[in-house]
Formats: C-alpha cells, sequence, structure tokens
C-alpha cells in the first residue's frame, strides 16, 4: 500500500468502519455472553437471582458495556454506507434501516433487565411478595429479556444481506467477505426462527457462520480497500 493510499480519505473511512466495528466487540460480548454466563442458571430461578444478588455490580456493569456496544452501531453504518453507497445507493440504504431497526430494540429490551433489580431492590413495596414468587417474576423478566434480544437478532440478521451483497459486488473488497457475510445472515436467521418457532429444540449454527463478521471489521482496519477500484466505483455511480 502506498503513503497516498494511506493519506486517502475513503482508506480512513474504511478504517473507521473497521476500528467502530471492532470496538464494539468486547462491549457487546461482555454484556451478551459473558455476564449472563456467570449470573443466569437456566431453569433455576432461585440461584440465579442469589446470583445477581451477590453479584450487583456485575450485573449492572454486563447492561451498561451491552448498552455502549449497541452505541457504535449508531455511527457505523453510516460510515458504512459511505463506504459502500457507490456500488448501490438503494440496497446501502437499505442495511442502515435494518440495523438501525435493531438497535431501538436492543436499548428498549435493557428494561427487562432493569426490572430485574427492582425485583431484587428489596423496596418496601415489593414485601407483599413471597420470595418465590419474586425469584420466579425475575427468572420471567430474564426470558422476556432473551425474547426482545430474539426480535431484534431478526435485524442484525437482516442487515448483513445487503451488506454482504454489497461487498461482494464491489470490486474494491474481497468476494469471499461478502459471501461470508451473507452465510451469517442465514446463520443467525435460522437460529431466530427456530428459536421462536420450536423453544424447545436447540438449533446452533451460528458458531461457523459468524466467520464473516469477525474477518470483515478485521480486513477494514488492517487492509482497508482498493482505493484505485473504489474511485472507479464512485465515478460510476455519480
Amino acid at each position: 500500500m502506498t503513503a497516498k493510499e494511506k493519506m486517502n480519505p475513503i482508506q480512513r473511512t474504511a478504517r473507521l468502519a473497521g476500528f467502530l466495528y471492532v470496538l464494539s466487540m468486547p462491549f457487546s460480548a461482555f454484556g451478551f455472553f459473558y455476564v449472563p454466563s456467570k449470573i443466569i442458571v437456566p431453569g433455576d430461578a432461585a440461584t440465579t437471582a442469589s446470583n445477581i444478588m451477590a453479584s450487583e455490580g456485575l450485573f449492572r456493569s454486563g447492561i451498561v458495556s451491552w448498552l455502549i456496544g449497541q452505541l457504535f452501531y449508531i455511527v457505523l453504518p453510516l460510515v458504512l454506507y459511505k463506504l459502500l453507497k457507490p456500488v448501490n445507493k438503494t440496497h446501502a440504504l437499505l442495511m442502515v434501516i435494518l440495523i438501525m431497526l435493531a438497535i431501538p430494540i436492543a436499548f428498549i429490551n435493557e428494561i427487562n433487565h432493569l426490572a430485574v433489580l427492582l425485583l431484587l431492590s428489596g423496596a418496601d413495596y415489593l414485601k407483599t411478595f413471597q420470595a418465590d414468587q419474586l425469584q420466579a417474576q425475575v427468572m420471567f423478566f430474564l426470558d422476556l429479556h432473551a425474547q426482545g434480544i430474539g426480535v431484534a437478532m431478526v435485524f442484525w440478521s437482516l442487515w448483513l444481506l445487503p451488506m454482504g451483497y454489497l461487498v461482494f459486488k464491489s470490486g474494491f473488497l474481497p468476494r469471499i467477505l461478502g459471501v461470508l457475510l451473507m452465510i451469517a445472515c442465514f446463520g443467525y436467521l435460522i437460529e431466530t426462527v427456530a428459536f421462536f418457532l420450536f423453544p424447545k429444540l436447540e438449533v446452533t449454527i451460528v458458531w461457523f457462520t459468524f466467520l464473516g463478521e469477525v474477518l470483515f471489521p478485521f480486513w477494514l482496519l488492517i487492509k482497508g480497500v482498493n482505493v484505485e477500484q473504489w474511485e472507479k466505483r464512485a465515478l460510476q455511480s455519480a
């Protein structure tokens, strides 16, 4: 890569997109995977409630970390739009709309976690409930939170389809990244649909379909785009 390419504005845009994407990962993973794995015991309301009360700081930090992770997704699609719109403005706009539909759902869904904290706060008005009743309600709101994630996941899945298509057709990014992003879209969708239609059936295929979502941001951050091909695309779409 030449010094000219490194200084090119669109190269900086590509790296900014990669940086935002990568930066969101640890925040989202901490709130979505790590904290629940340490606190929630499926099917055991009493132990789960006890874990939350014993590790309230960890539970709260999971909420904050998750919300911070989602904040990056407000800026990220706008940067990606600038990068990918020369390929197809309509598909680039669709990409932005789909992820922007997921973000408010993800934010509002955290009310369920806040409800859990209120139930375990020991407030006087809660003394009318027995301990097992409070624990059951805690489990209810945790399950409701999982359902909310499933709703948001529909849009998180779908935004990868136009993005993958744009990457595939771009000419300034490797086609394989576009293919992997579209595979990730369908992988997430299959799991989400199975989650709603067959709640007792465990369908897990994301462990290999998410590869595109890992490789794509790191490619943008480290390699960027083929500036010459991007400029050619930009002239064609002008």
